[in-house]
Order: C-alpha cells, then structure tokens, then sequence
C-alpha cells in the first residue's frame, strides 16, 4: 500500500533533534525521501542513517538557516540528489536568543538588542529564507507544500518571551501573507502551532528553571489534556498537511496543543 507522501522529496531544516528529526522519520515512513538540515552534524547524520537503515531514502546536509547563500546551495543539492522538491518543513528554532546561555536575562527590560536580532535571525529571516528558496522551485513545477512551524506562543503571550513570542508571530504572518500570493501558483503554505512539546529545546528551557518540577507542573496544568505533548503528535499533522489530504488548505494555522489556547 502507497505511503501518504509516495513519491514526494521532503526538505526538513532542524533535523538533527526533536520535531524535525521525528517529522524526517514519519515523511520517510509513508514514502517521502527527506532531506534533513542542521548545525548538529553528527546527530544530523545519525538520523538519516537511521532512516536508511529503515528502508527509506535519506540525505543530511549541514545548514544554517540565516544563511542566505546556503539554502539556494541546500535546495540545489535536494533536487540533484531526489531529482525535486514537493515539501518543506522549516522547523529548525530556538527558544533563547542567547541559548545555550542559561544565564540568559529573561523579558523585554533584561533582553539585549544583539539577543532580540538572533532569536529573529533564526526563527523568523531563516523561515523567510526557506519559504523563498523552495518557492522559487515549486511555483515553476506547479506544485508543493510549505509548512512552517510556529507555536502557540506565536498566538498567545508568555511574560518573559518577547522575543520568541514577535517571532513566532511572525511566522504565523508571513505563512498567510506568502499562501496568498503562492495559491494560484499551486503551492500551498500553512502553520503549525504546537503546545508544549517534550523535545529537547523545551526540556533544556524547563532545566534552566530556578525550580524544574514546578515549572513543569505548571506548564502541564495549562494544558487541559493533562500532559505535554510528544514529537509524533506534531510529526502526523506535518504529514497531513504535506499529503494530499489537506489540498484545500492553504494559509491556515494548524494549533496541536493540548486545549492550551482553547482557555
């Protein structure tokens, strides 16, 4: 039986760890050959050999999203290995401008301009740069799917996070101003906005905590579920909107977050 994204080439940006290492997985899984990018080589690495050794297709290139230069040389480099590109996931972020810096000084009065820059630089101008770079390629061929993960925090406010809060926002902007202008083009472009999800960067940001378990225990409280999320949650709903099972969505912000902003 035919996988959901059979025959598709997936670019998958923060790879190496978390939800886009477990989304690399999940597209491989239902038959998409995935290109997965990072900073963490080594990790990276391991995750596409890991995919391989599954029976899937897989390629790791090293990448810094804020790197203008590199993707056009990333995106050249899919399309020579798989012959095309139908998805992008940019899912590479960070949580602390200054990570991994737990002394970091939290809120807008102890936040640095320097710090403001980085936390958009990645978050923010990396998914620009990716959704121009795979555009580029996918309104010529008339088709493709760009997905770009945002947060629930780039619907709601968190005290302490103005920074990360401006430019998750920002994604969820630039999702719907660039789905506008790409649907008669055939490519579709949507958000993902996920809760609170154990991986790696929400984990380390719970250990530079004063006191873990009570920060835990808090962020669990407001999420009427009961519990975090996991990567496989955030995982299948990238699937979805890679596959042809959401062709009519496009510009819509897909929030898998436990009842957190249902409040």
């Amino acid at each position: 039986m035919a996988g959901r994204v059979e025959g598709k080439v997936a670019l998958i940006t923060g790879g190496a760890s978390g939800l886009g290492a477990e989304s690399g997985r999940r597209l491989a899984r239902e038959g998409a050959a995935v290109v997965l990018t990072d900073l963490a080589e080594d990790a990276g690495r391991a995750v596409a050999d890991e995919i391989i050794a599954a029976g899937g297709r897989a390629l790791f290139l090293a990448q810094d999203v804020t790197d203008e230069a590199r993707w056009d040389e990333v995106v050249d480099a899919t399309i020579a290995a798989f012959g095309r590109l139908d998805i992008l996931v940019n899912s590479a972020g960070i949580a602390s401008a200054a990570d991994p810096d737990p002394a970091a000084a939290p809120g807008v009065m102890g936040a640095t301009l320097e710090a403001w820059k980085r936390m958009l630089s990645v978050n923010l101008d990396g998914t620009f740069l990716g959704v121009r770079a795979a555009a580029r390629v996918m309104a010529p061929a008339g088709r493709g799917s760009i997905i770009n993960l945002s947060s629930i925090l780039g619907k709601v406010g968190i005290a302490g996070g103005p920074a990360y809060c401006a430019s998750k926002g920002g994604v969820l902007m630039l999702t719907k101003a660039v789905a506008l202008e790409l649907a008669p083009l055939g490519v579709r472009v949507n958000s993902v906005h996920p809760g609170f999800i154990e991986t790696p960067m929400v984990l380390n940001s719970l250990r530079r905590s004063e006191n873990e378990n009570e920060m835990r225990d808090l962020i669990v409280s407001r999420h009427p579920v009961g519990r975090l999320g996991v990567p496989r949650e955030i995982a299948d709903a990238i699937v979805f909107l890679a596959s042809d099972e959401s062709s009519f969505m496009t510009g819509a912000e897909l929030v898998v977050d436990g009842g957190y902003t249902a409040a």
